[in-house]
């Protein structure tokens, strides 16, 4: 049998001390928790950033500064030529697509597509490859007719 000690028994524990965790960025954000801060009185950081969250794409070809200045005339952007309207359009039907099936296939707006063959677009080459791609036409560079 077990022999018990006869002296005081003492706890020897230190005492535990809880601190509240620092809020995530997460819950920082959160509407309800900005509003709070701001309603205490506590700064509020925010921080616009620049095309943050966007899908757009930059918009036609670079036009430098300094030929705008010394033009007198309002730099124009290149359109798309009637040629390669008509060259989509017609690969385009021939494959037997609408317009709204080829934006699919190339991965845009269907609006792209119309501006395309309406020639209201600025031509992007990157759009221009992929429909290629796509139509099996060439409408980049020299055409060899």
């Amino acid at each position: 049998m077990p022999t018990r000690f006869g002296g005081a028994v003492t706890q020897d524990w230190e005492p535990v001390v809880l601190h509240k965790s620092k809020p995530k960025a997460q819950d920082l954000r959160d509407p309800k928790a900005v509003n709070q801060a701001l309603r205490s009185g506590a700064p509020v950081q925010t921080i616009k950033k620049f095309d943050a969250g966007s899908n757009k794409k930059t918009a036609g070809p670079v036009v430098n500064a300094r030929k705008l200045d010394e033009g007198t005339e309002p730099a124009a952007l290149d359109r798309v030529p009637t040629d390669v309207r008509q060259t989509i359009q017609k690969a385009r039907l021939e494959k037997k697509l609408s317009q709204a099936e080829l934006a699919k296939l190339i991965n845009e707006q269907l609006k792209v597509v119309q501006e395309y063959e309406n020639g209201k677009a600025v031509p992007n080459q990157s759009v221009l490859a992929k429909m290629e791609r796509v139509l099996g036409v060439k409408l980049r560079g020299k055409s060899g007719k």
